[in-house]
This record gives C-alpha cells, structure tokens and sequence, in this order.
C-alpha cells in the first residue's frame, strides 16, 4: 500500500535554555533522543527549526531599558522626540517605549488608526465611519479622540494601549502628547526629531520623513545596533524583533545565527548520516480572522536557515488536474495520470494555470509558520520543531 502520511509536525522538548549553553549540542540531542523515545528515524530533507528567542537567549542578547535611553540620548538629542506608528503590545513595545521617553525630555506619542500596522486596533472601523472620519485625512489631538471614541480597550488584553503608552512615558520622566494619524510627515509640526517604530513600511516612512525635512530620522532598527554599555545589539535589526525579558529589559533578535544552522546540520550529518534543513523561526506570517491581528511583529520569519529552504514552491495544484484535465478518470487510474503529471511537471510552475491557487511565498515563511503553530507562545516547553515529509509530493512512496 502507498505510504498514507503525508507532512508530520512534532514540538521537540529541550532543557531550559539559559546564557552561554550550547545550543548545537542541545538540540542534536534533545531530537535524537526524541527520536528514539517516540519511534521516528531522520530523513533526507528533514527540517528542524528552532525559535529564535532560544537562540537570542543562549548568546545573551539583552538590553536594558537604560542602555535603550542612552542610545536615544545621543542620537536624537534628548530633547523633544515623536515617536510614531508603534505596534500595540506590552510584550513587544513598553519596554522599548520606557527606554525612548527616557533619553529624551517629551515624547509626541503618534498612534496609526483605526489599528497598528500588525492589526491591534485602537477603534473598529464601524465606529470610525459613524464618526465620520477619514483615516487617511484626518487628524485626531486626544480631546478630539476621546469625544468621539472614549476609552476603549484592547480585545484580548483588556488594555486601552492609548492611557498605558502615555503613563509609562509620563513614568520614565517625560512629558507626553498624543495624536492620531496615519501619514508620517504630521508629526514633523511637532519635532523635527523623529523615530518611526513601524516593522515592515519603515524604509517607506523614513523616506518620506527625510524628503518633508525631518532632522534626525531613526527606526526601530536603528537603535541598540551596536553594544550600550555592554549591552546586546543587533547590527541589523536593532529593537526590532525585541521582546519582554523582565519589567526593565528586552530580549534582542537573534545576531550572527547563520553558523549555528549550518553547524547543527553538519552535526546531524555526521551522527546520522541524513541531510536535514536547519532554520531558526520566530513569528509566522499569518492573520487571525477573529482579532484581525497579523502575526508578524518579527522584522522576518527566519533570520537564518540553510541553502535548502531557499526558494518557493514549485507545486501542481491537485484539485484543478481532477476536476479539468482528468475529469472523466477515478480510481487508480486518476491517481496514476496525476502522478504522472507530477513527476514530468516543468522546474517553474510561475503563471501556469495547474499551479494556479498553491501558496506562492517564500518556504522560509511557510515552514517558519507551521513551526511557530507547532511551538505556541506559552508553555508547551517546544522551542525546537522537527518536520517531515515537507517536501514530499503525491509520488513519493
């Protein structure tokens, strides 16, 4: 009989993870040993991917939210500073936000609307266009908010993110303005000093900040790239991809992780002879239809993985060939024509109606997706994700 499973997910438990351990060592071993216990043997082509908050956590990138003032201090000039489009978050932002208003003297608070670029909204658009505000054209002081909208809280959170922002920055030392807006350029009738906190449009909103004339233009990624005080840093990413460590620390992206895939994979190699993919994952990129929220607070799905899972998909889409090119088949005989028809399929699928409706991003992102689904968030104690069969086809036996 053919083979009946296709790709398998499994949450591979590990130690808890501390500064300095080994992590090549930890996680060959804690998937060995998983195999044997649970009766599963590696394959070519597997993929073990691990989260990238064991990674930062083993290489100690941390950074305090003192040496985050003092980054801002000496590169906005700890004067008056606008902070705008940050993501509504207690794990992700107040922490980061505690260390901007401290490097500077008033922070003008500039909130995107109805929601953050990643989904968490402040308001709901029936709301907003009972109102009848343009969100695209307006612009809302906190009197004029607070009229219209009230006090609202965050979903999930039971948090209004717009009285949270604003006491920790009073709390830090710095006085504090709120406004509402969607284009980057009205905070600069505030301050000519400006860091924009937004993830994925920042080299967007940073050019059109610096051809309005903003002075001193920093994003998320500029600060904390290089070490405060001994402090972490990445050099790329900076606070993006930081997260909660304590009530007066966070937790950096992981830097320089691309040796330690490779050496896991060379590790693996070497004790079992199979040619696994090795990746490191944070969040995935998908979107939640209840909350409206975007999973993606990461700067990237994955910082670093091995050649293998470059790339996209190159997939026929099974369903169409059933019902149009071997309508009139079933049984045996439809699986083998689409068998066929799989194994003779061209190298680039791009723009061929049998491929149209497969998932056309990035594996990275893909498998990146399924791991953070396989890990959870809380205390399922998986940080490591073992993965087969992901690049089987319907042929393979």
């Amino acid at each position: 009989m053919s083979r009946m499973v296709g790709t398998v997910s499994r949450g591979i438990r590990t130690p808890i993870i501390r500064q300095g351990d080994d992590l090549k060592e930890i996680v060959v071993d804690s998937l060995l040993q998983a195999a044997e216990q649970d009766g599963f043997s590696l394959r070519d082509r597997d993929v073990v991917a691990m989260t990238e908050a064991i990674v930062a956590r083993a290489q100690g990138n941390y950074a305090s939210v003192e040496d985050i003032s003092a980054d801002v201090k000496a590169k906005l000039g700890g004067e008056t500073v606008g902070v705008i489009f940050p993501i509504l978050s207690r794990n992700r932002f107040a922490i980061c936000l505690r260390g901007i208003a401290g490097g500077a003297k008033k922070i003008v608070l500039m909130l995107s609307y109805p929601s953050d670029e990643v989904g968490n909204h402040l308001i709901d658009w029936d709301s907003m266009d009972e109102a009848g505000i343009d969100p695209y054209r307006d612009v809302l002081d906190l009197e004029k908010y607070r009229a219209l909208f009230g006090y609202r809280k965050h979903r999930f959170t039971g948090v209004d993110y717009v009285d949270y922002y604003a006491q920790l920055i009073r709390e830090s030392g710095a006085e504090v303005e709120v406004i509402f807006a969607n284009d980057p350029r009205e905070i600069l009738k505030y301050t000519k000093n400006v860091i924009n906190c937004d993830i994925h449009t920042r080299a967007r909103t940073k050019r059109l900040l610096k051809a309005a004339g903003a002075e001193r233009v920093f994003g998320l990624d500029d600060l904390m790239t290089s070490p405060v005080n001994g402090s972490g840093c990445n050099e790329r990413y900076g606070l993006l991809g930081s997260n909660k460590a304590t009530e007066d620390k966070v937790k950096l992206f992981p830097r320089d992780c691309q040796g330690l895939v490779e050496d896991i994979q060379a590790e693996l190699l070497k004790r079992t002879g199979k040619h696994v993919e090795v990746m490191v994952y944070g969040d995935g990129a998908f979107k939640d239809p209840v909350g409206k929220i975007w999973e993606l607070a990461d700067p990237v799905v994955s910082p670093a993985y091995t050649k293998g899972l470059e790339g996209t998909p190159n997939e026929l889409k099974l369903k169409y060939l059933a019902d149009n090119d071997f309508a009139s088949l079933s049984g045996e005989a439809l699986r083998d024509a689409i068998k066929g028809e799989i194994e003779k399929k061209d190298s680039d699928l791009v723009g061929q109606m049998v491929s149209e409706g497969t998932t056309p991003r990035r594996l990275t992102d893909l498998i990146g997706s399924l791991c953070d689904l396989t890990s959870g968030s809380g205390d399922k104690g998986t940080p490591v994700v073992f993965i087969q069969g992901y690049f089987d086809n319907y042929t393979n036996e």
